[in-house]
């Protein structure tokens, strides 16, 4: 078990951690000097079960708040110090108000100096603790008398005994996450090398592992590990760990940073939150104001962005989401503080949805949906409703990084597909999702066939674009090779269409197919027009006219404009010539645009049919009109007259 202590300046947390651990937290020239704390003490005492009492003693001076918020963050009981000539004092308040924010349920209180004061001010002092703590989470918090100067004080000796059995009766943490650790100290020993520090959030390392650094990714090694004070081959989610790291220089790692498994390195700069604004925040929060952020070890400015509402107000409880300057290490269901732009004040918390919250559509229905879907699964530990309620499949190494399990222990529905993607990773996508996807599908293409009932259909990503433009690719063919293969959908080519929008020929009208088609072909770039295709063939033109229209239908003629059809082949010509006269507007452009003009000169013919083409592709989606240009779909690419 972690203590960490809690409460005003030179109320005596440091001289109480000596008297518990005989170990004195203040080992800067400067603490000592000027008999105050500023940085984090860490101190250690053994069970009688064999384990280690962890302790560490935080700075009380208000302007240390960022210093005792990352020591707080590793905690997993309070020591809340008051002392008896003080009574509770503002920072009393604000670290209770913290340890709230980050989720610390149990503590105990130590009343210090109790020498210098009689017994009726004792009493009076314990009336107000507990007047004061009677609507905070350490209302039942027991109350211990101490005088932490005087050798062998009783109250120091049931306090530490209250201490140790809560410890050995403190729930184990599990191991079965991923490993993470909140890094609150760095420093390099001689002839050692550089050892960075913290307490364990999650899983386990051990000595040989290559382990990452978030948030800049890089990989180091353990040499050795001290967990508790003691070196051991491998550390313990709940444990205080030292690590010797080799693979890093001192100056490229420092507090706030993350040391975690490889897999959970991914970090963004967006983090959608249930954010708790304090009754006693003092201020109204807007959009895009201020606030500074402690999150695990770490000390960020960041933004407020509301996902309800338009501002927050004090004693509010609602969805936002915090935009950062750069990217920050999160996980689903950490706490975290938020003080003033000032940092003079603790204004509220909350804990993280998402870590990885989208600049675009961050209000929409479907995001509320997928944050309450978050709150569910960290209310009851089943990551299978982010699986069921994932529309578009979720990546398995998004599961990962939500739930901090390894692949190998990620447990998936009956009736799941595991759909394999680049990078060794895959898309999970429940037999729901896939069920609802494939009723878009055809429900788009039906619709695509009643107002288009002349053509085929849409091509592939035309299709993709109507049913689901942020669809992966790899999933969006596992859809449609699906639907293929089982006859809900038939594939001409890269087109595709319902089994029941078919055409077939009349031995007659077959005959007479094959004379247009030919026409067609031989006309190269500038086809005939209807009416001249009937009097070469002297055919009725309205009958030529329905059967190009059936012809289109089958895939086998494109309609340019009304009366004037093009053959496949002489449609894959002009696609890749337009393709060649393509060019990159500017240098920081990512697409690439066709002029008509230019069109019209590489290919021969008059501006009006040239024109008449480019509306073709934007039609059927090979190009899109961009003012004055058409712009080239990156996914949209004409082969061997298909386009896929």
């Amino acid at each position: 078990m972690i203590v960490g202590t809690a409460g005003h300046i030179d109320h005596g947390k440091t001289t109480l951690s000596r008297a518990l651990t005989g170990v004195d937290t203040d080992r800067l020239k400067e603490e000592k000097a000027r008999g105050i704390s500023i940085e984090l003490g860490y101190a250690y005492t053994p069970l009688p079960n064999g384990d280690v009492l962890g302790l560490i003693d935080v700075p009380g001076h208000e302007k240390l708040i960022h210093t005792m918020a990352a020591g707080a963050s590793g905690i997993d009981y309070a020591l809340l110090v008051i002392a008896a000539d003080d009574g509770v004092m503002p920072q009393t308040r604000e670290h209770v108000s913290i340890l709230e924010l980050l989720g610390i349920q149990h503590g105990v209180v130590a009343l210090t100096k109790i020498d210098r004061v009689d017994a009726e001010r004792i009493a009076a002092v314990k009336a107000e603790i507990r007047h004061f703590l009677a609507t905070t989470t350490f209302a039942d918090a027991p109350i211990f008398c101490t005088q932490a100067q005087v050798e062998n004080d009783p109250g120091v000796a049931d306090l530490k005994l209250h201490l140790m059995t809560a410890a050995q009766s403190l729930a184990q943490k599990e191991h079965r996450r991923l490993f993470r650790l909140a890094i609150d100290r760095v420093f390099n020993l001689s002839g050692k090398g550089l050892f960075i520090a913290g307490t364990a959030s999650a899983g386990v390392v051990s000595v040989g592992d290559t382990i990452a650094l978030a948030p800049s990714g890089k990989s180091v090694r353990v040499r050795s590990i001290h967990a508790q004070n003691r070196p051991v081959e491998a550390g313990y989610a709940g444990q205080r760990l030292s690590m010797n790291i080799v693979g890093i220089d001192k100056d490229q790692v420092e507090r706030g940073d993350w040391a975690v498994a490889s897999a959970m390195t991914e970090c963004g700069d967006r983090i959608d939150v249930e954010l708790h604004l304090l009754n006693t925040a003092g201020l109204n929060l807007k959009p895009w104001s201020q606030v500074h952020v402690h999150l695990g070890a770490a000390h960020r400015v960041a933004r407020v962005l509301m996902l309800e509402g338009d501002t927050i107000e004090p004693g509010q409880k609602v969805l936002a989401q915090l935009v950062f300057d750069s990217p920050v290490h999160a996980v689903p269901g950490e706490r975290f503080v938020l003080r003033n732009a000032q940092a003079l004040r603790t204004v509220g918390g909350g804990r993280i949805l998402d870590p990885f919250g989208p600049a675009r559509k961050r209000r929409s229905a479907d995001r509320r949906e997928w944050l309450h879907t978050l709150a569910i699964y960290l209310n009851t530990d089943n990551h299978h409703v982010l699986i069921e309620r994932s529309v578009m499949g979720i990546r398995r190494s998004t599961l990962t990084r939500l739930t901090q399990l390894s692949p190998e222990q990620l447990r998936f529905p009956e009736e799941c597909s595991e759909i394999d993607i680049r990078g060794d990773d895959a898309i999970i996508l429940s037999k729901a999702s896939a069920d609802q996807l494939n009723k878009q599908i055809i429900d788009a293409l039906r619709a695509f066939h009643m107002n288009f009932p002349d053509e085929t259909g849409p091509q592939h990503a035309r299709l993709k674009r109507m049913v689901a433009p942020e669809i992966d690719d790899a999933l969006w063919r596992s859809l449609i090779d699906k639907l293929l293969v089982t006859g809900a959908l038939i594939g001409q080519g890269s087109w595709l269409r319902l089994p029941e929008h078919s055409v077939e020929l009349e031995p007659e009208q077959q005959r007479l197919a094959d004379l247009l088609l030919t026409s067609l072909q031989a006309s190269e770039f500038d086809p005939p027009w209807v009416r001249d295709l009937a009097k070469t063939h002297q055919s009725n033109e309205e009958m030529v006219r329905t059967l190009l229209r059936k012809l289109a239908l089958r895939g086998q003629v494109y309609q340019i404009v009304r009366d004037l059809y093009c053959h496949p082949q002489r449609i894959a010509e002009l696609a890749k010539l337009a393709e060649s006269v393509a060019t990159i507007p500017s240098q920081n452009s990512s697409y690439r645009q066709i002029s008509a003009a230019a069109f019209r000169d590489a290919s021969g013919l008059g501006r009006k049919r040239a024109i008449q083409f480019l509306e073709f592709f934007d039609r059927v989606g090979y190009t899109r009109r961009l003012r004055d240009v058409h712009v080239l779909r990156a996914e949209s690419l004409w082969q061997t007259g298909n386009m896929v």
